[in-house]
């Protein structure tokens, strides 16, 4: 019995001292790029008068790990579908996260309306008005590349 016990009193310090991961921690990871990639995408579709997408946060860590899946296939969307979102918009192998939502999201916008899909996808993905919500999701490589997934739903 008193092993039991200091052996859960060492799990509990050695969590608490960040011997562990803390999946509130991991979730919370890339917060702020995340507000910043919802934004960006809500400021596109305010210049349209379209309504703002909601963060969706329930696939986030989903999203993540498409981002790192594609990235070690080294294939954009090859994860696509498995977190439930209807389209995806993929950065793959950017130089920074900044990058992505500065640069990336810039260039999938502008492609702009038109046909055939496989030119405007991107932004028909990002002007679409049945979509609700977007969960945007990050993995940086070891080498410091960044693959970014933007999943609508």
């Amino acid at each position: 019995m008193l092993s039991t016990r200091l052996g859960i009193s060492f799990l509990l310090l050695f969590a608490a001292l960040g011997g562990c991961d803390d999946a509130t921690d991991d979730a919370a990871k890339y917060d702020d790029e995340r507000d910043a990639c919802v934004a960006r995408i809500n400021a596109f579709r305010d210049t349209l008068d379209l309504p703002p997408l909601e963060r969706w946060r329930d696939g986030e860590r989903c999203a993540d790990d498409e981002a790192k899946a594609d990235s070690k296939t080294k294939r954009a969307h090859s994860a696509f579908g498995s977190c439930g979102e209807r389209a995806q918009n993929e950065c793959p192998g950017w130089g920074s996260l900044e990058q992505v939502i500065s640069g990336c999201l810039q260039m999938m916008w502008d492609e702009g309306p038109g046909e055939p899909y496989s030119e405007h996808g991107h932004f028909l993905n990002m002007s679409n008005t049945s979509y609700t919500s977007v969960a945007c999701g990050f993995h940086v490589t070891d080498d410091g590349a960044v693959w970014a997934v933007q999943n609508f739903k």
